[in-house]
């Protein structure tokens, strides 16, 4: 089994999955944190704790976390450096949290880390330059 938790600045995890739960309806294996004003280091690694201390011991983790070099990425990545049970992504958006969340079940760690990059960088565009690119393609529109 594999298990994500999404780590954010401020309350933005917590929104992401009540997004996503828009869609699927509730998110099962999927945890949160949240980083809040006057948080340091120390709460965030706690905060994560609390969460894998309750999963069976051979989950999987895959951290989905908004920004590299962050608090919250910091904190996950001294959780995930030495276990290679445990990977970290960044760039944590709707539409990787959807693609990944709907590969949970038939996919390894290694390729819920490959599908959560692709789908953020495909779900970054323009909407007059993707019109551009698909110009003469009828199934557009």
């Amino acid at each position: 089994m594999i298990s994500l938790i999404i780590g954010t600045h401020g309350s933005f995890s917590k929104e992401l999955i009540n997004s996503a739960e828009l869609i699927y309806g509730k998110l099962e294996n999927v945890n949160y944190i949240t980083f809040l004003p006057g948080e340091g280091q120390n709460d965030l690694i706690n905060k994560y704790k609390d969460i894998v201390n309750k999963l069976d011991q051979d989950t999987k983790i895959l951290f989905l976390i908004d920004l590299f070099g962050g608090s919250p990425f910091n904190a996950a990545s001294i959780l995930a450096f030495d276990n290679v049970n445990i990977d970290v992504v960044t760039g944590v958006n709707l539409p990787m949290l959807l693609e990944v969340y709907s590969n949970l079940d038939n996919s390894t760690l290694n390729e819920l880390v490959e599908i959560a990059i692709n789908s953020a960088q495909k779900s970054v565009c323009s909407l007059k330059k993707s019109i551009e690119l698909n110009k003469g393609d009828d199934d557009l529109l």
